[in-house]
């Protein structure tokens, strides 16, 4: 099933701007890529916040970005405080020391706001996916590794 619907669409520009601004940005970028993290999942983040959505999404392409966001948002929430002291340490005499700091500073709560946008994308896309099945299993259901992105996403 291919995904158009325009909020969608505006959603996952938003989640794209929030992911570029404040979570992957020129301070911190260098440190997340240092996480362990394997290359699919890179790619697949890639795909959800880098490029621009085309017309129509495939909707089994939407969840396996979703999947590989919420262990992204996983995997940085158990790291935060290397996360932390890598960016505090990286060259203390920068002219850029301010902005380092205020985006560690708020990078917790930024990748909250990540992490609360993509579950509100997730919600969508199952809600889509209910109303579209018509008579058949949604398939949603027949992801197993969408079982648990509620709890990868709120930290549970």
């Amino acid at each position: 099933m291919q995904v158009s619907d325009a909020s969608i669409i505006r959603l996952i520009e938003r989640i794209g701007e929030h992911y570029r601004s404040n979570i992957s940005n020129r301070f911190i970028r260098p440190t997340l890529l240092q996480l362990p993290f394997d290359n699919q999942s890179w790619d697949l983040m890639e795909d959800l916040t880098e490029k621009p959505p085309t017309q129509a999404i495939h909707l089994d392409e939407l969840y396996r970005e979703i999947v590989a966001a919420a262990h992204f948002v996983s995997v940085v929430r158990r790291e935060l405080p290397t996360i932390r002291s890598r960016v505090s340490r990286s060259d203390p005499s920068s002219m850029d020391r301010v902005l380092r700091e205020m985006a560690v500073n708020n990078f917790a709560s930024n990748l909250q706001v990540f992490a609360d946008l993509v579950n509100e994308l997730f919600v969508k896309l199952v809600d889509l996916d209910k109303a579209n099945a018509k008579g058949h299993m949604p398939l949603h259901v027949k992801m197993p590794e969408l079982a648990n992105i509620g709890r990868l996403l709120v930290g549970g």
